[in-house]
C-alpha cells in the first residue's frame, strides 16, 4: 500500500511538467502582449528578454511555495493520506482547466485556479472527515483558512476595477502630454517619461520580483522603509540616463522601457506564479519525505510539518525554468492567448472574435450618452485641443503589408508595462493577494479605452470580449472549486484505481485538445477558403473573384446535397454538418464585405470601375450562400423538432433537383476555372431553364398533394420553402454568370474603342 504514495509522487511530477506547459501558454499574455502588440523590438529579441526574465524568476522562487502548504487549508488538521488526495485532485483539475481555456484562446488566472482548486479539494476532504466523525457542517472553518480565501476574492474584484481605472487614467494623461506624434516631442519630454517608467519598473523588479525569496534577505536592510527615497533617486538617475540615450545616442527610449518592462513582468511571472504550477507537487514531495522517515501509518501522520517554511531545491527550480522557457518558444497556444489580448486592445481594425451581447450594447450606449453630455460642458476650444492630441497619424505601408501594422504604439505599450508594474508592486508591499493576469489584462483594456481604440465601429465587440474574459475568470473560480472537490471525493471512494482512471481520462482529454487545436490551425487557410481582392484593376478583380465564385459554388453544391440527403434520411448529424459548413461560408463572405471599404480606399482613380464590379460579385455570392443557408437551417430545424419525414415522392423530387443543381453548378464552375466568359454556353441556359421548370412543376404537384393527400402542415411548409429557395439559388447562379458575361463584353467594347 505504501508504494501507492510513491507512485502518486511520480504522477504528480509528470502532472507538474504538463501543468508548466499549459500554465505558461496561459500566462504568456501577462508579459508578451505589450511588446508584441507594439512591435517595438523584434520577435526574437522579445523572446530572449522574456526567457531571461523567466529563468531568473524561476531561480528566485524558492520561498514562494507557502500557498500550497498552508495558505488555503490548515495542514495539521489533515493526515498524510488525505493531503495526498487533495494534492492529486488539485493537479488533475488544474491541468485540464487551464488547457481548456488555452484551447479557447482565453486568458485566465493560474493564481485563482490553483487557490480555488486547493479550497475545493480541502473542503471536500474536510466534509468527508466531518461526516465520518459525525460532526456538523460548521466545523469546516476549523480545516480551512477562511480569512485568506476571503482576501483573495476581494482582491480579485478590487484588482479588476483598480487596474482598469488606473490604466485608463494614466494613458489618457500620457496621451494628452505626448499625443500620437510623441517622437517629435522635445528630448526632455521623452526623458522624463522614461524616468517615470523605468523608475517604476526597476522598483517593481526588486519588490515583486525578489520579495518573498531567499535573495530578498540580502537587500532588505537597504530598501525597507526607504521607498520614497529610492523612487526619487531612481527617477532622477533614470531621467538623466534616458536623456543621454535620447539626445546623445539617438536611441528610442520607449523601446528600452518596453524591453525592461517585458523582462520585469516575465521575472515576476516566473518568480511568483511558478508556485501555481509546481507548488503543489513540491509540497507533496516534501510531505512524502517527512512521512516516509516517520514510521507512522499514512492515515495517522498529521501534516503539521507543512506549516514550517521549507526551502525548495534549486535543481527543481532550474528544471521548471527550463521547461517554461521552452514552452514560451514553441507553444502555439501561448500565441493564441496573446492574440486575444492584443486584438481586444488593437488601435486599428481587426477581426473581431466576440459577438456583441445585451450588456455590451447597453454599456456602450450609456458611455456614449455620458460622453455626449460631457462634450456639452467642456468648451469647444478645449475639446478641439484634446481631440487633436488623440488624432492618429496615417501610416501607409506598401501594398501587401497592411497587416504588419502594430496593434498600438510605443507610448501605450510603455504605459501598460509601467502601470502593471506599479500596481503589482504596491499590492505586494501591502501583502494583498493579487493575480498578475487580472492586472496586466485589465490595464491593457483600460489604456485601450482611454486611447480611443474602442471606437463606434468596434466598441460593442471589444466590450463583449472583455466581459467574456472577466466572466471566464469567475467561471474559472467556480469550476476549479467544484471540479477539484468532486475529484477529491472520487479518489476517496475509488482509491488507487480511481486515480488511474482519472489520469487516463486527463491524458485522453489533453491529447484530444492537442489534436483538435492542430487541426483548427491547419484549417485556418483551407483550400476552398475565399480570398479578398488585392488587385486594383478590373482585369485583376475578375481573375481573383472568379476563383472565389468557383470555390463558393463547389461548397454550396456540396452543402445542398448533404442537406437534402440528411433531410430524407432524417440524419441530424449530417444536417448539423451542413449548417455548420454554410455558417463558415457566410462568415467568409461577411469578411469580404467588411473589406470592401479598404479595397475601395486603395484603388487608383483610373480603376474605380473595379469597385462596382467587386461589390456586385460579393453580393451575388451572398445571395447564393443565403439561399443555401436557409435550406440547411429549415431542414435541420424540421428534423431536430422530430416532425414527420418527407414522403417518398417528395424525396425523389428533391434528389432529382439536387443532382441537377449540382450539375449546373459544376458546369458554371468549369467556365470560371477556364475564364471563358466570352459566351454563355447554350446548354447551360437550357439546363437552367429545364431545372426551373421542374421546380415549378414540383411546386404544383405539392399543391395538388396538399389538397387531396397531405396531412402535415409542417411537412408542406418545409417542402414549399425548399423549392422556393432552390429557385432563388438557381437564379442567383445564373446572375453570377451573366454578371461576368456582361463585364467581359464591356471590356471588349472599351478595348475596341481604345484601339
Amino acid at each position: 500500500m505504501d508504494n501507492i504514495y510513491f507512485l502518486m509522487i511520480i504522477a504528480l511530477a509528470i502532472l507538474a511538467i504538463a501543468d508548466l506547459v499549459v500554465g505558461v501558454s496561459n500566462d504568456a499574455v501577462n508579459f508578451l502582449n505589450s511588446a508584441l502588440g507594439s512591435k517595438a523590438i523584434s520577435f526574437r529579441t522579445i523572446m530572449i528578454v522574456a526567457s531571461l526574465g523567466i529563468a531568473c524568476g524561476a531561480v528566485f522562487s524558492s520561498g514562494l511555495m507557502e500557498v500550497a502548504r498552508k495558505g488555503i487549508f490548515v495542514p495539521e488538521q489533515f493526515m498524510f493520506s488525505e493531503i495526498m488526495i487533495i494534492f492529486m485532485a488539485v493537479m488533475i483539475t488544474d491541468i485540464l482547466l487551464l488547457d481548456f481555456f488555452n484551447t479557447l484562446g482565453m486568458p485566465t488566472s493560474t493564481t485563482v485556479s490553483i487557490v480555488f482548486e486547493l479550497l475545493g479539494a480541502a473542503v471536500a476532504m474536510a466534509l468527508i472527515k466531518i461526516g465520518i466523525a459525525g460532526g456538523s457542517f460548521s466545523e469546516v472553518v476549523d480545516y480551512i483558512n477562511t480569512s485568506k480565501a476571503t482576501e483573495i476574492i476581494l482582491g480579485i474584484l478590487l484588482s479588476v476595477v483598480v487596474a482598469f481605472s488606473v490604466g485608463a487614467l494614466v494613458q489618457y494623461v500620457s496621451r494628452l502630454l505626448l499625443s500620437f506624434n510623441f517622437e517629435k516631442k522635445s528630448k526632455w519630454a521623452g526623458a522624463v517619461f522614461g524616468g517615470f517608467a523605468l523608475a517604476a519598473i526597476t522598483y517593481f523588479i526588486f519588490i515583486k520580483g525578489l520579495k518573498g525569496t531567499d535573495y530578498y534577505v540580502i537587500i532588505k536592510p537597504m530598501i525597507e522603509g526607504k521607498t520614497a527615497l529610492i523612487i526619487a533617486v531612481s527617477f532622477i538617475i533614470w531621467t538623466l540616463l534616458s536623456y543621454v540615450v535620447v539626445a546623445i545616442f539617438k536611441k528610442n527610449i520607449y523601446k528600452l522601457i518596453i524591453g525592461v518592462g517585458t523582462f520585469a513582468l516575465a521575472l515576476a511571472f516566473a518568480g511568483n506564479d511558478l508556485v501555481n504550477f509546481i507548488g503543489v507537487p513540491i509540497a507533496a514531495y516534501q510531505s512524502y519525505e517527512a512521512w516516509s522517515v516517520s514510521g507512522v501509518p499514512a492515515t495517522e501522520f498529521a501534516m503539521g510539518v507543512l506549516g514550517n517554511k521549507v526551502p525548495t531545491p534549486t535543481s527543481f527550480l532550474l528544471i521548471a525554468g527550463l521547461i517554461m522557457v521552452l514552452t514560451l518558444w514553441f507553444s502555439s497556444k501561448a500565441k493564441k492567448v496573446v492574440k486575444t489580448s492584443i486584438d481586444l486592445s488593437s488601435q486599428s481594425d481587426t477581426k473581431e472574435r466576440f459577438d456583441p451581447n445585451y450588456l455590451s450594447r447597453n454599456l456602450v450606449r450609456m458611455t456614449m450618452m455620458i460622453a455626449k453630455y460631457t462634450a456639452t460642458v467642456i468648451p469647444d476650444s478645449i475639446q478641439e485641443k484634446i481631440d487633436n492630441r488623440f488624432t492618429k497619424p496615417v501610416i501607409k505601408l506598401p501594398k501587401g503589408e497592411e497587416h504588419e501594422l502594430p496593434a498600438f504604439d510605443l507610448v501605450r505599450a510603455a504605459v501598460n508595462l509601467m502601470v502593471a508594474s506599479v500596481l503589482i508592486s504596491i499590492a505586494t508591499s501591502m501583502k494583498l493577494p493579487l493575480s498578475t493576469t487580472y492586472v496586466t489584462f485589465m490595464v491593457a483594456m483600460g489604456t485601450s479605452l482611454a486611447d480611443r481604440a474602442w471606437g463606434s465601429e468596434s466598441a460593442v465587440y471589444r466590450v463583449a470580449g472583455v466581459l467574456n474574459v472577466i466572466g471566464g475568470w469567475f467561471f474559472t473560480a467556480f469550476c476549479a472549486f467544484v471540479a477539484a472537490g468532486t475529484v477529491a471525493y472520487l479518489i476517496h471512494l475509488g482509491g488507487s484505481a480511481m486515480i488511474a482512471v482519472l489520469l487516463f481520462l486527463a491524458i485522453l482529454l489533453l491529447v484530444r485538445n492537442y489534436i483538435s487545436h492542430n487541426k483548427k490551425s491547419r484549417e485556418v487557410k483551407a483550400e476552398d477558403s475565399l480570398n479578398k481582392a488585392e488587385s486594383q484593376s478590373i482585369h485583376g478583380v475578375i481573375e481573383e473573384s472568379a476563383d472565389n465564385i468557383s470555390k463558393a459554388l463547389k461548397r454550396v453544391s456540396k452543402i445542398n446535397q448533404i442537406t437534402i440527403h440528411g433531410l430524407i434520411d432524417q440524419d441530424l448529424d449530417a444536417l448539423k454538418k451542413a449548417k455548420k459548413t454554410v455558417v463558415k461560408l457566410e462568415h467568409e463572405i461577411d469578411e469580404l464585405q467588411n473589406d470592401i471599404f479598404y479595397f475601395i480606399k486603395e484603388l487608383d482613380d483610373s480603376y474605380l470601375g473595379a469597385s462596382k464590379f467587386y461589390i456586385d460579385v460579393i453580393g451575388s455570392i451572398q445571395d447564393v450562400a443565403q439561399s443555401s443557408s436557409l435550406i440547411a437551417n429549415i431542414s435541420h430545424k424540421h428534423v431536430n423538432n422530430n416532425h414527420k419525414a418527407l414522403k417518398k415522392k417528395q424525396g425523389e423530387e428533391l434528389l432529382f433537383i439536387s443532382d441537377k443543381l449540382a450539375n449546373l453548378c459544376n458546369e458554371i464552375r468549369k467556365i470560371f476555372d477556364a475564364r471563358s466568359f466570352n459566351e454563355i454556353v447554350p446548354s447551360i441556359i437550357e439546363e437552367k431553364q429545364d431545372l426551373l421548370t421542374y421546380v415549378q412543376e414540383s411546386i404544383q404537384k405539392q399543391v395538388e398533394r396538399t389538397r387531396y393527400e397531405e396531412s402535415s402542415p409542417k411537412n408542406t411548409t418545409l417542402y414549399f420553402k425548399i423549392l422556393l429557395e432552390t429557385k432563388d439559388l438557381i437564379k442567383a447562379n445564373m446572375n453570377i454568370l451573366n454578371l461576368y458575361f456582361e463585364e467581359n463584353k464591356n471590356i471588349s467594347v472599351r478595348k475596341e474603342i481604345t484601339d
